[in-house]
């Protein structure tokens, strides 16, 4: 006869007593249900959510879900592989009891991220989160690396009384301007509070180009506690907002027109206890591995885009001369290169320097995106790739010889052009695995196919509160 001490397969050590002892610690602080949240291929977060009193039973056996959502579209249509997209089966959610934590931003409720795992209990092969911790295991074992990431969030903040799911910005002061965080200071008060609460360590807080639109930095972590804690705060700017009666888009365009939300990524390499990308003899101090990693993720941009801009409504964001990061091209501190490299401030360079990802956005799986840039920088790292000549300014303004010198093209312009580019780039598809990859290939081609015929603008209003 089992007991709930004898869990199945997929559970961790001593996850049974931890969980019996968090549940009698979370209700004395007035927790009720705690949401067990994972993100799909399409990049929507989706969850379940159980009693306190039952987590000790989600951690012994887990909590059903059908496998079906890994080829959910945003729009909630479902596309199909050869082994995904089917109403049979069924696979467990197991909570990731160390990352459990108390929602500060939602009273009554805990958040905790979840691996999902067969009935056999094996990693299920779509789970973005076994990915993700395979490839940094992979890459510690094979090559002593170690890295650290950090994903910038960019959202719009809309009046929650907006009729007909139009965006009606909360906020109209001028860009970065001082005017937003005086008419939105209570929210954003808040918003700091609860992420304290919550131990997220908020670097900066800061109103953004587009009208309503605010942007967090949070400290750099591992890489698999960096996609949960980005699905953690853009769980608790969604739940804070709406106790003060606004409502929050992370969509890539919020409207056709104008810059979109970004969530751009900041990645380092380390062996040994050696930031790579600084302390060097390469240029801007970067040793041959950084840059070579550097390399290794200007090189497989192309095919990135497919999971780093996964959605229809990326391309409307992805324009040049906005920041966004749209052509093949590396420099420092350069905010049009779609690579910069960070130096950082003297004196901090053995922590700070790092590389920014810029054509990534929030429609983007965490967990996949960082998966996939670190399977691109580690084939550079390899491979011995080398960067070439850098870029200043605008890329756009470069003329056509001197850009082609340079190696500089414009990344795809379409989702159907970026999958393209994905398929035929080996080195990601290997990494994800057939699974995961065809995935990713079918709920992209689901989205084109959800918005053909659609204008910009209604393809930007399809997404607008799906992200």
């Amino acid at each position: 006869m089992t007991t709930l001490a004898d869990p199945v397969p997929g559970g961790r050590p001593g996850d049974v007593e931890r969980a019996t002892a968090l549940a009698g610690e979370l209700s004395g602080r007035g927790v009720h249900g705690v949401v067990l949240a994972y993100v799909d291929t399409a990049g929507v977060t989706r969850i379940k959510t159980v009693p306190t009193a039952k987590l000790a039973s989600a951690a012994a056996w887990g909590v059903g879900m059908s496998p079906v959502f890994d080829t959910f579209l945003a729009g909630d249509g479902i596309a199909t592989t050869d082994v995904l997209g089917s109403p049979d089966g069924d696979l467990r959610l197991f909570p990731d009891l160390h990352h459990l934590t108390v929602l500060a931003g939602q009273p009554g409720w805990a958040w905790a991220p979840v691996d999902r795992i067969t009935q056999d209990g094996k990693p299920h092969p779509g789970c973005s989160r076994t990915f993700l911790r395979r490839i940094t295991a992979d890459a510690a074992r094979a090559h002593g690396l170690s890295f650290r990431a950090a994903i910038e969030i960019e959202w719009s903040v809309g009046l929650g009384s907006a009729p007909d799911g139009t965006f009606l910005p909360a906020a109209t002061g001028p860009a970065y301007g001082a005017d937003r965080q005086v008419e939105l200071g209570d929210y954003l008060a808040d918003l700091l509070a609860a992420c304290h609460a919550q131990g997220v360590d908020v670097d900066q807080l800061h109103p953004e180009y587009a009208a309503g639109q605010f942007e967090i930095s949070v400290g750099a972590l591992d890489p698999v506690a960096t996609a949960d804690r980005s699905v953690l705060v853009r769980h608790t700017i969604r739940a804070v907002a709406r106790r003060h009666g606004l409502r929050v888009s992370f969509a890539p365009a919020v409207l056709a027109e104008g810059v979109g939300n970004g969530g751009h990524v900041h990645l380092s390499a380390w062996r040994a206890g050696d930031n790579l990308h600084t302390g060097g003899e390469g240029r801007y101090g970067m040793t041959a591995g950084g840059e070579s990693f550097a390399a290794g993720l200007l090189g497989h941009l192309p095919g990135l885009t497919a999971v780093t801009a996964p959605s229809p409504a990326s391309y409307l964001r992805l324009k040049p001369s906005q920041w966004a990061g749209v052509y093949t091209a590396w420099g420092l501190e350069t905010r049009e290169c779609a690579l910069r490299v960070i130096a950082g401030m003297a004196g901090r360079r053995a922590t700070d320097a790092n590389v920014e990802v810029k054509p990534v956005d929030l429609a983007a799986n965490p967990y996949l995106a960082l998966g996939c840039l670190l399977a691109a920088g580690l084939d550079g790292l390899v491979s011995g790739a080398v960067l070439p000549e850098e870029v200043t300014g605008d890329p756009a303004l470069l003329p056509a010889d001197e850009a082609a010198k340079r190696d500089v093209h414009r990344l795809p312009v379409s989702l159907t052009e970026a999958v393209d580019r994905f398929r035929a780039d080996t080195v990601l598809r290997e990494a994800l695995g057939p699974v995961l990859a065809d995935a990713v290939v079918a709920v992209r081609e689901g989205e084109v196919a959800a918005v053909a015929g659609l204008d910009d603008a209604r393809v930007a209003a399809a997404y607008r509160w799906r992200y």
